[in-house]
């Protein structure tokens, strides 16, 4: 009737307001987690209100949103940033102010219809995946790693025959390294230190070659890295590029589980065991283990380095 006000959430407010509203998403991760999980939200409404203002929820229009496209296409065309780091702003406001405006019974009024930019012609990142004569000769030389702290060496050396994640060998808890079971492994799931990136995830990996190595050296864990894996990329990739350990400017740490996915492939091992080691989801449905412990070993080992 006009008696009460119509509810507002400016654009600044929208971003604490939607970690309140989607407390659901973020179940489990921790401190690192979430700062990483927040930083390109708050990245992007940094740059909305640069642009457009403090606006309220209510009151943006598509012309607001094509003007934000018109800024971001600028620096694009200046070759400042790739059209994709455009579009993240895109994707991650329009979700959060989605999720605040249902709760809110905000009516939205723009449309980002027409509005993300075109990404052709424009060469996507990848990260490169080592190569195996490079592991050999270059990282697995004798002294090539003397130079980094114990836990990122270690870590290192685990990623290359068990393709994880660098945070989810980071994150591993005692519990999750079994050495004396009759085939050694480790394994993926949520714990104390970290939540997992997707259901997909959580997986056992069996361990072989320098990997095997490094775990059986800190069976308890890498605590110095264990909720801070930014800082262990940053570590690690620091000393490959100051030691010339990378393959190519452009490779980096994680190349080394794109380096294991390759090894699996070209192994001629089945898809459905590459999708369970690397912790994809297998585009079909999905029945019976895929295969026992000592059966995925056996046909990882002829691969170890």
């Amino acid at each position: 009737m006009g008696l009460v006000p119509a509810p507002s959430v400016s654009v600044s407010k929208s971003l604490d307001e939607f970690y309140r509203l989607a407390k659901d998403r973020t179940v489990g991760k921790k401190d690192d987690q979430m700062r990483r999980h927040r930083a390109p939200r708050a990245k992007a409404i940094a740059n909305w209100v640069k642009v457009n203002g403090d606006q309220d929820l209510g009151a943006i229009t598509t012309d607001d949103c094509f003007t934000f496209r018109s800024w971001w296409a600028d620096r694009v065309a200046d070759g400042k940033v790739m059209a994709a780091s455009a579009n993240k702003d895109f994707t991650y406001l329009n979700a959060m102010w989605k999720v605040v405006a249902r709760a809110k019974s905000i009516k939205l009024l723009y449309s980002m219809a027409g509005v993300p930019l075109s990404e052709a012609g424009t060469k996507k990142r990848t990260r490169l995946p080592f190569s195996d004569a490079w592991i050999r000769d270059k990282l697995l030389a004798a002294g090539a790693l003397d130079g980094l702290n114990d836990d990122a060496r270690y870590i290192l050396l685990a990623l290359i025959n068990t393709g994880a994640r660098p945070s989810e060998i980071a994150g591993l808890m005692p519990e999750d390294i079994k050495l004396d079971a009759k085939v050694p492994h480790i394994l993926i799931q949520p714990n104390a230190n970290r939540a997992l990136k997707n259901a997909h995830s959580e997986r056992y990996i069996p361990l072989t070659g320098i990997s095997l190595d490094a775990i059986k050296a800190m069976k308890g864990g890498f605590p110095r890295y264990a909720t801070n894996s930014a800082t262990l990329s940053a570590t690690v990739n620091k000393f490959l590029s100051e030691n010339k350990l990378l393959e190519t400017p452009d490779h980096s740490m994680y190349g080394l589980r794109h380096a294991f996915e390759d090894r699996l492939l070209v192994g001629g091992i089945d898809e459905r065991v590459r999708r369970d080691l690397m912790g994809h989801g297998l585009k079909r449905e999905k029945y019976g283990l895929g295969g026992d412990m000592a059966f995925v070993r056996d046909l990882s080992l002829p691969l170890a380095l």
